[in-house]
């Protein structure tokens, strides 16, 4: 599995993605996140599923890349491209991979800004090649393990927040991710894109590094389930205390209990 989570706030884009991959009965760590250049401009992508799809079609986009006398102007002629190669990646490997009892299930992120790109870019792309933009009304996507993490980036995350929060909500989504599915896992590559410099920032984090925010975040998660307002709740605990312990008549109805 894989925790690849891309995040669009109005000050640019977060891109977190770990680095476990399950190869047969192996765990290793192998990068899932890539940066591209064209001249002073830059995007990244961060890719699920199986690794030799991802492997395979990151190389032909790469020489696409490589083979063009003008670069790409605006992201999502690059996200089309990227869509080219993951359908001919298809066509290629689809077949042998059925056969095999395997489904070609690439997704991926792309996002960055480009010579023409009034402002950063964020794209989730589907393994059958086609794409939609991540914007401000939901601004986040996960690609792989997806269950985990979304609850805290629903509860918390706004377009309007700074880069900075994105990125410790986002690794609490990580961390969340972490905690509940054994084939996710640090290090992570974390990924800044700041709109107003146009800059990139790309950074490796181990477990130690972000140990105390793991554990600040789990010691106050459970002093706010102590410490929550819950006065029916106190009420039923009281009752059972003074020997009251029979059910509402509308439980045992609706139950047939």
């Amino acid at each position: 599995m894989t925790f690849c989570l891309g995040i669009s706030v109005n000050d640019g884009l977060v891109g977190i993605a770990d680095t476990r991959v399950i190869s047969g009965n192996e765990n290793i760590s192998a990068r899932k996140l890539s940066i591209f250049h064209q001249g002073r401009d830059s995007f990244f992508l961060m890719t699920s599923g199986l690794r030799s799809i991802r492997d395979k079609t990151v190389t032909y986009l790469e020489e696409d890349l490589r083979g063009r006398e003008e670069p790409y102007n605006r992201l999502f002629k690059a996200a089309n491209a990227f869509a080219s190669e993951v359908r001919r990646v298809a066509a290629e490997d689809g077949e042998a991979l059925a056969k095999s009892g395997l489904t070609f299930n690439m997704h991926a992120l792309m996002g960055g800004q480009l010579a023409d790109d009034p402002e950063p870019k964020l794209y989730l792309i589907y393994p059958e090649a086609n794409w939609v933009e991540v914007g401000p009304s939901t601004p986040y996507q996960i690609i792989g393990a997806s269950g985990y993490g979304k609850p805290v980036l629903d509860r918390t995350l706004q377009y309007g927040d700074s880069m900075q929060f994105a990125l410790k909500v986002g690794c609490l989504a990580f961390d969340s991710t972490r905690i509940s599915a054994a084939d996710v896992d640090f290090p992570i590559d974390v990924v800044l894109y700041f709109a107003q410099t146009r800059e990139m920032v790309v950074r490796r984090f181990e477990q130690d590094d972000l140990r105390e925010i793991s554990d600040g975040w789990q010691e106050r998660l459970r002093n706010s389930v102590a410490n929550l307002p819950s006065p029916y709740l106190d009420g039923f605990w009281a009752d059972i205390a003074a020997g009251r312990r029979a059910w509402p008549r509308e439980v045992g109805a609706s139950t047939g209990l």
